[in-house]
């Protein structure tokens, strides 16, 4: 009985020596501090600002001066090609017309009254001429029909080119009478509206604008990209946006063209990139501020790695693509060359070396959130008590 005590007693101060071994080991033993691969997408953007403008519009204005008497569409208003929008006071252009076509129906009766005028004389010089051989006309008197004989010729000719330029006038006048009336070059929604009835308009230098007309249907982002980033950009590459009031949405398109002058703003060089987007639901409205994401690269459901794995004295850099890292697992560690993928500023994917679960380590720590040294019998959490 007094050899099994005994054999007890050994066992339990051995047991107590190692254990206390073990936990003055512990508190040398350095705490590391890891971060998780985890299983997502990846998503490499260049983001710009935008404002939205219609796709398609026009500004309708007045090709003649005179006041307005009235404007027959507001705000707002929808309009189909060819409706009467707005008119202008026509009394002088109708007055205009009607003196061109009197000043042409004057002619006209000059002209049939120089005919009949030639014909004539045209009668005489051929009697005269005629009678010359006999002498019973002098030779003064056939030159004198021959020459009436020209000069009506020349008479008609002059009255017909005055017909004409008569009545290329009549026909500009009733072009401006015509303009007295103001019709939709298209159909689309009314945006603006920058003229009143009753007010004079002055068409003489340029043409007033009175309204706009667009095409809401289709909206077109207007991204300013700066000039360190416009050149990662391409016609035809994926791209969607957000607005502020409605930043949860997204809206997708491709690049439509790239403007080759730039704006500079501040000393700033940015490059205007062309962005359509469909509006049926009339969401999207002008003027409207976008956040642009231009999508270099995207890959979907790949291992992911913080960046900050790779910013760190512990993680080696072998090339662009290959790091080598220290892994954390339940035996200590071990070092593992990994291969990455596309990255952003935030994530990497990773190719091939790691797999979702695991834990890279970048870097240790003395002591945990507590102020208790760390222990290797716990290297994901604070000592066990």
């Amino acid at each position: 009985m007094r050899q099994v005590f005994t054999l007890v007693s050994v066992i339990g101060l051995a047991a107590a020596g190692w254990f206390g071994w073990r936990y003055l080991q512990a508190g040398d033993a350095p705490r590391y501090e890891t971060v998780a691969v985890t299983r997502g997408d990846i998503e490499k953007t260049v983001t710009a600002l935008g404002s939205l403008q219609p796709n398609n519009y026009v500004d309708v204005g007045a090709q003649v001066t005179g006041q307005l008497l009235a404007v027959h569409v507001d705000i707002g208003d929808t309009v189909t090609a060819g409706q009467l929008l707005a008119e202008i006071d026509p009394t002088v252009y109708a007055s205009r017309v009607r003196a061109d076509r009197a000043r042409l129906a004057d002619l006209e009766a000059q002209r049939v009254e120089q005919r009949a005028q030639l014909v004539l004389a045209r009668q005489q010089d051929e009697r005269n001429r005629n009678l010359l051989p006999a002498r019973a006309v002098s030779e003064d008197l056939v030159q004198q029909s021959t020459a009436a004989v020209k000069v009506g010729e020349a008479r008609l000719d002059s009255l017909a080119a005055q017909i004409d330029q008569a009545r290329s006038t009549l026909d500009g006048d009733v072009a401006n009478l015509g303009y007295t009336k103001i019709y939709a070059p298209m159909a689309g929604t009314v945006v603006a509206q920058t003229a009143l009835a009753g007010q004079t308009l002055n068409a003489v230098q340029s043409a007033p604008t009175l309204l706009r007309i667009a095409d809401l249907q289709t909206m077109t982002v207007k991204a300013q990209v700066a000039e360190a980033d416009v050149t990662r950009l391409e016609v035809g590459m994926p791209v969607y946006f957000t607005t502020l009031g409605d930043p949860d949405r997204r809206w997708e398109s491709k690049v439509r063209q790239i403007l080759p002058t730039p704006e500079i703003l501040n000393e700033v060089v940015l490059y205007n990139v062309l962005i359509d987007a469909d509006n049926d639901d009339g969401r999207l409205m002008t003027d409207m501020t976008a956040q642009v994401f231009f999508v270099l690269g995207r890959v979907e459901n790949v291992a992911v790695l913080p960046v900050t794995a790779l910013r760190n004295k512990i993680t080696e850099h072998i090339d662009d693509d290959h790091v080598r890292v220290q892994v954390l697992g339940e035996r200590g560690l071990v070092s593992r060359e990994a291969t990455l993928g596309l990255s952003n500023r935030s994530q990497v994917a990773v190719v091939a070396g790691l797999a979702p679960g695991e834990h890279v380590v970048i870097g240790t720590r003395a002591d945990d959130d507590d102020g208790n040294t760390g222990s290797p019998f716990s290297p994901f959490g604070k000592r066990r008590k």
